[in-house]
C-alpha cells in the first residue's frame, strides 16, 4: 500500500520557518516526480512545488514564488521529500500533503502549518 507520512508543520508567527519532511513507502519513491500541496481551510488542495526524480530539476507554483521563500528536495535513499519555507504569511496556513506530481496517487495524512499574524 501507498504510504506518504508527512510531518514538521506547527504553529509559526508570520515571517518564520518551517522545514516539512515527508516519508513514503509501498512504491518506487526514485521513479517518480514528487510534489507538496497545501489545502488551506474552506480550500481545494492546491500545488506548492514538485521536484524530478533525481532532485535536478524543480517547479515551483507561482502563488508560491510571491508569497514565501521555499525550496524543495529529496532523498532517494531516505524516500523522503522536503520542504523549507521562510518568511511565511498567515495566508500560508494550511494542511501539507506530499504526493506524486502531476498523477497522485493515493493521499497519505498530511501535516497542518499554523501561521499567526
Amino acid at each position: 500500500d501507498v504510504q506518504l507520512q508527512a510531518s514538521g508543520g506547527g504553529l509559526v508567527q508570520a515571517g518564520g520557518s518551517l522545514s516539512l519532511s515527508c516519508v513514503a513507502s509501498g512504491f518506487t519513491f526514485n521513479q517518480y516526480v514528487m510534489g507538496w500541496f497545501r489545502q488551506a481551510p474552506g480550500a481545494e488542495r492546491e500545488f506548492v512545488a514538485a521536484i524530478d526524480w533525481n532532485g535536478g530539476s524543480t517547479h515551483y507554483a507561482a502563488s508560491a514564488k510571491g508569497r514565501f521563500t521555499i525550496a524543495i528536495s529529496r532523498d532517494n535513499a531516505k524516500t523522503t521529500l522536503y520542504l523549507q519555507m521562510r518568511s511565511l504569511e498567515f495566508e500560508d496556513t494550511g494542511a501539507y500533503y506530499c504526493n506524486a506530481w502531476p498523477i497522485p496517487r493515493d493521499w497519505g495524512k498530511g501535516t497542518l502549518v499554523t501561521v499567526s499574524s
